[in-house]
Formats: structure tokens, sequence, C-alpha cells
């Protein structure tokens, strides 16, 4: 079972992989697979392969349609019906420490996914950073001590004081495959519009380029207000210009390979999937460096030091001259398939539950 609080209609990483996972699931029927979500209302759908549970939650966050239940008793209640084996936690908030317990009582395996790390949760909010994580921190701490295993793309001990015990695995839609479409002028960000996702990073490098490129912000989120008027403050009005987001994969893989290169400006990205899909889709992407998903690119992605307008600059100049190498993004595209994720998936999970 999948338990994830923060899934939202217009939300990023978290969704996608959850679900290509119900999609694969209800594909293959290797195993029986429950996802829990919040929902308007609570409605309980199975099909083939793959339930989907949607417990009642008051809306949030308008800007990606995240919903917060009221406790946990309703999530305890349909954890005690259905009995999986493993249940995995896609965040650390909807009460992972006292439901852990009771799966753990009735004979299943607790995973916590590592797909926040403190840094970019206290990134969203303005003010003194460093409390922010730490406070973060000691909460990833408490959550994760008693897991079965933490699963993540990245090394998360010096988030939750453990290392990762599973390999949390990415894939690509088919969709993202590279493709002869003209290339604007234009640089494009897609994403969460938000603080922690580098956002600002990005105009300030605008701000800075001798070059004004134009720059396409595809998103919704959060601090939109706060990103209009920062783009006011620097000057940026004529240049800078809004998409809303979008969900068809089809639309998305053109939409990258259209535009002259796509950026990536996050520093605290726990793996970075805009980065693997622009680049499986033939753009010329740039992505920070400290992001998981730019090592594994290589020479597909054009990085930069993180939190460093000028550095940024310089990628996104050698970006926009670049030409994409299209055999290799073919290549690396056939190699990452969320069908291999998955079932790679499966078999370490198989192996936690005996």
């Amino acid at each position: 079972a999948d338990v994830a609080m923060f899934y939202g209609e217009r939300s990023g990483g978290i969704r996608t992989y959850l679900d290509e996972k119900v999609r694969w699931a209800q594909r293959e029927r290797l195993c029986e697979h429950h996802l829990i979500v919040p929902g308007a209302y609570e409605n309980h759908h199975a099909e083939a392969g793959s339930t989907r549970h949607e417990l009642r939650a008051l809306r949030a966050a308008a800007a990606n349609g995240y919903r917060i239940p009221a406790g946990s008793g309703s999530l305890q209640t349909t954890l005690r019906l259905i009995r999986p084996d493993v249940v995995l936690f896609h965040d650390p908030f909807w009460r992972p420490l006292h439901v852990g317990q009771l799966v753990r009582e009735a004979g299943g395996k607790v995973v916590m996914v590592h797909h926040g790390s403190a840094a970019l949760d206290a990134g969203a909010f303005p003010g003194p950073q460093p409390l922010y994580t730490s406070a973060f921190r000691a909460w990833l701490r408490r959550t994760y001590a008693p897991a079965d295993a933490v699963m993540s793309a990245c090394d998360p001990s010096g988030d939750a004081g453990r290392g990762a015990d599973l390999e949390l695995r990415f894939g690509l839609h088919p969709a993202f495959r590279p493709r002869e479409v003209a290339r604007g002028d234009h640089v494009l960000y897609v994403g969460r519009l938000a603080r922690e996702k580098g956002i600002f990073t990005l105009l300030d490098a605008a701000a800075r380029s001798k070059d004004p490129w134009p720059l396409e912000l595809l998103g919704a989120g959060p601090a939109v207000d706060a990103v209009k008027a920062h783009v006011r403050r620097l000057g940026l009005s004529a240049r800078v210009s809004f998409r809303p987001y979008e969900s068809d994969r089809r639309v998305l893989a053109e939409t990258y390979a259209a535009a002259r290169c796509v950026v990536m400006p996050g520093a605290d990205e726990t793996f970075g999937l805009v980065a693997f899909e622009a680049a499986a889709s033939g753009a010329s992407t740039v992505a920070c460096i400290t992001a998981p998903s730019a090592a594994l690119l290589g020479p597909l992605a054009h990085t930069f030091a993180p939190d460093d307008p000028d550095a940024l600059v310089k990628a996104i100049e050698v970006a926009r001259a670049n030409r994409p190498d299209h055999e290799a993004a073919a290549r690396f595209a056939a190699l990452h398939t969320w069908q291999a994720a998955f079932t790679a998936e499966l078999a370490e999970l198989e192996g936690l539950s005996g």
C-alpha cells in the first residue's frame, strides 16, 4: 500500500510516480496494490491489480489541490481492512509513527520514502532557514527511526540519521522521447511555483544575463504572487510569461523539446524528475549539480553550483548554444522505463516482507 498525503491534482513527482505505479500494477497484476490518498469525500474504487482509496480531507492549497485529512482514523481503518504486507509512507506527516506501529502490530512492514529533504521543506517558508531546517530534520529523524526501511534516490542520512535501505527508482513515460521540433528562443521552467524549487535563483539569473532571453514559467504553486512581485522588482515583466500546469505527458514532452533550454534550478531536489523528462525528450537541459537526476543524466545535463545565479547564467548560455544529442537521449529513455523501475522495486519489497 502506498500512502501519500501530498497528492494534489496539480502536484509533481510524487503524483507522477504513484499514478505510474497504479498503471503498472493494473497492467502487470503481479501484486495486490493499494493507493491511499486524501480526497473530497471517502471513496474506495477497485480495479484489477490496484485499488484507490480516497479518504475525506479538507482542501488546503488551491494552487496544487492539496488536501489535509482531519486525523488518521480513516487511514487506520482502511489499513486494518486491507492488511498490507508493506506500507510505503510517501511523506512524514500523516501520523506515520502511530499508524506505522499499527501496521507492524498487524505483521506488516513500514517503509519511509524520502521524497523531500529538510532543506527542501524549510525552503517553502520565508524566514530563518537554519532554524526551519533543524526543526524539519528533527521531525524526519523521529519518524524514520522506527521504520523497517528507508527508500530514497539520494543519501538521506544527513536528514534521516540513517542511510537508504531501498532504492527509490523513477522512470519515463513513453511520450518522453526525442523529437524533431523547432526550438524556440525561450528558457523554460516546469514545476511547482514555490520558494524551495529555486525559482527565485532562476529569476535572479535572468536579471543578470546579458542576453535578454525570454523565460516561460509553466506550473502552479503557493508562491505565484511572490514570484510575480519578484519579476516586477527585477524589471523582467516584458521577458517572463506564465503558463498553466500541464498534465498531458505528450504535450509536456513537446513543450520541453520546443524550448531553447529547460532549467531545473532547485538546489534541494531529492531526485529531479523534470530534468529527467526534459533530457529524455531531447531538450537541452540545465540542472543543479546536487540533483540526483543530474548525475544519472551525465552529459545530457548542463550543471551549475547551488544557489549561484552567475553559475546558472553560464550554464544556461552553454545549454542555449548546445545542440542536443538525440541519439544519446533516445538510449537514455529506453533504459529508464517505469516497467523496469517498478519490477525492481517489487523484488526489493518482497525481500523485505519475507
